[in-house]
C-alpha cells in the first residue's frame, strides 16, 4: 500500500480500545475465501452484512476521547486491502492524530465550508467545527502517475476512449479504499464521516502545505473518525426493489429528470439529514413528497415505462424549484 503517514508524534491515550471481533475472525481466513464444509459455496457472512448496514455518516463526535495507534493502524489497513486497477495502490493515507495539527485541518475544512456558502448556493453546507472532537483525521491521497498503468491508447482515434476511461479506473480505485476505511471504522465500533472538498483545488494546496505532500497529489477523501455523540440512526436508502434490476435495465424502475430535479429542489435535505431509512415513515411524507410518494417509495418511479434521450445535466437545470432560485439569485 502507500505508506501510512502519523502526521505528528502520537500523543498518550487515555483509554485503551479492544480489538473487535470482526477483524480477529477476518485475520483468520486472511489467505482464502472462506467456504462451508461441502466445499462448493462461500458461506454467508451475516456480521459483516451488519457491519456495512451500521456504517453511518457523522458529524458530531464526542469530545475528550482518543483511541489507541494500532486501532488507527487496522483501520487505515482496510484501506490498503481496496481494489485497484492494475494493482497499482494509487493511494497514499496520511493520519493525523496531534491535536494541534487535527486543528489547523479543522480550518482549511472551515474555509472551505464558506467558499461553498460563497459559490455554491443552494447546496445544505455543513460547518466542519465538528472536527476538533475527533480521535483523527485520516487524508487518502490519490497519486495520478499510476494511470500510466492502465490501458493506453496505441491507435488514432481511441485517445478519448481510454484516456477518460483511466480517470474512471483512477478515482474508483482511490474511492474502494475510502470505503473499505470506512467499513474498518464501523467494524472498531467507531463512526466516520467521507469529505470530498480536499478535492476542490484551493482546498488542496492548503492541505499540501500543511501536511507536506506535492500539491499534484489530491486529498481525495478526508474521514473524520470519533466516538458518536448519539446514537445515529440510519438515513433514506431507495428501495431495494427499484435500485436493483434482473437480466437487463427494467425500464419501470428508471428515476426520471423530474424526478432528479423534485429531489434536488425539494427532498436533498430532508434525505441528506433525517434518520429515517425509508420516507414512508416520515410524518409528513404526504407533504413533502405529493404525487412523487410513489417514485420515493415503491420499486416502480416511472410506471409508463418511457426512457429518456439525454442525460446532459452539464448546463444548469431550470425545472427544480431550487435551481430556479439560484438561477434568479
Amino acid at each position: 500500500m502507500g505508506p501510512v503517514c502519523f502526521a505528528q508524534p502520537q500523543t498518550k491515550t487515555s483509554t485503551s480500545f479492544q480489538q473487535s471481533s470482526l477483524l480477529r475472525n477476518a485475520s483468520q481466513t486472511l489467505d482464502g475465501v472462506k467456504f462451508s464444509k461441502s466445499g462448493r459455496k462461500p458461506m454467508s457472512d451475516p456480521l459483516f452484512q451488519d457491519v456495512i448496514r451500521k456504517r453511518r455518516s457523522v458529524r458530531k463526535f464526542e469530545p475528550g476521547r482518543s483511541v489507541d495507534r494500532k486501532v488507527l493502524e487496522r483501520i487505515v489497513d482496510c484501506g490498503r486491502w481496496a481494489p485497484s486497477g492494475a494493482n497499482v495502490q494509487c493511494f497514499d493515507f496520511i493520519v493525523v492524530d496531534d491535536p494541534i495539527l487535527r486543528d489547523k485541518v479543522m480550518e482549511v475544512f472551515l474555509r472551505q465550508a464558506q467558499r461553498l456558502v460563497d459559490h455554491a448556493k443552494g447546496f445544505p453546507a455543513v460547518k466542519k467545527t465538528y472536527l476538533a472532537n475527533t480521535v483523527a483525521i485520516v487524508i487518502v491521497l490519490g497519486d495520478p502517475r499510476w494511470k500510466v498503468c492502465f490501458p493506453q491508447p496505441t491507435t488514432e482515434g481511441w485517445e478519448k476512449e481510454y484516456l477518460e476511461n483511466n480517470e474512471v479506473i483512477y478515482q474508483n480505485s482511490i474511492g474502494a479504499a475510502i470505503q473499505n476505511i470506512q467499513l474498518g471504522v464501523a467494524a472498531e465500533n467507531l463512526t466516520s464521516a467521507w469529505l470530498s472538498g480536499g478535492g476542490e483545488d484551493i482546498t488542496n494546496k492548503e492541505l499540501s502545505g500543511l501536511l507536506g505532500y506535492p500539491d499534484w497529489m489530491k486529498a481525495y477523501g478526508t474521514i473524520p473518525i470519533g466516538y458518536p455523540a448519539a446514537t445515529q440512526n440510519r438515513r433514506y436508502r431507495r428501495p431495494l426493489e427499484q435500485a436493483l434490476h434482473w437480466n437487463g435495465f427494467q425500464p419501470t424502475q428508471y428515476r426520471t429528470h423530474e424526478q432528479v430535479d423534485f429531489y434536488e429542489s425539494s427532498l436533498r435535505p430532508f434525505a441528506m439529514y433525517r434518520d429515517e431509512e425509508t420516507m414512508e415513515t416520515w410524518n409528513d411524507r404526504q407533504e413533502k413528497l405529493g404525487d412523487w410518494e410513489a417514485a420515493f417509495t415503491t420499486g416502480t418511479p416511472n410506471p409508463d415505462g418511457q426512457l429518456e434521450n439525454s442525460a446532459d445535466f452539464s448546463a444548469p437545470r431550470t425545472t427544480g424549484r431550487a435551481t430556479k432560485r439560484r438561477l434568479k439569485d
